[in-house]
């Protein structure tokens, strides 16, 4: 994958930069795919099903709120992400379990840690739009993160 900084500078015009300032956490720290989205505040239960599901190398955006009361994945859930092929997540919220999460061969980008889970009630939604950092995350967009920040196009890009 072509860096963030040369994919905006070839479509300026039609992507969008996440001005929020994420921190790497997983093995990968430059990843890129389909979206899916999950909306769910301090409540893994969705987010977690959907890790679940085959990820065929896309990108799962959490918008947890950005909430920092609790954290919304951990080890276990980075690594069931990992195995079943999704390339990243993004969480506009908190993980746990950062050390481990190191080492797992996927890209995680949140706000922080919190070694306090969260409930499990189910709450939310899925695969519906979902904005902050000024991008609106519409499933089946794509997005594209490394070092420099998360980009979003309507469509795949040259790469």
């Amino acid at each position: 994958m072509r860096p963030t900084t040369d994919l905006y500078d070839d479509y300026e015009d039609s992507v969008q930069t996440c001005s929020i300032q994420f921190r790497d956490f997983g093995s990968k720290t430059r990843f890129s795919g389909p979206i899916r989205t999950v909306a769910c505040l301090n409540d893994n239960v969705l987010f977690r099903t959907l890790l679940g599901e085959p990820g065929n190398g896309g990108v799962i955006v959490v918008d947890g709120g950005g909430s920092m009361d609790c954290a919304l994945m951990g080890d276990m859930l980075a690594a069931r992400g990992a195995a079943n092929g999704w390339s990243g997540v993004i969480i506009f919220g908190l993980i746990r379990d950062s050390v481990d999460i190191s080492k797992i061969d996927i890209g995680v980008k949140a706000l922080g840690v919190n070694p306090a889970k969260s409930k499990k009630d189910g709450e939310g939604s899925v695969d519906e739009p979902v904005e902050f950092g000024g991008v609106r995350f519409e499933p089946g967009a794509w997005v594209y993160c490394d070092e420099d920040g998360v980009l979003v196009a309507a469509q795949q890009l040259d790469t």
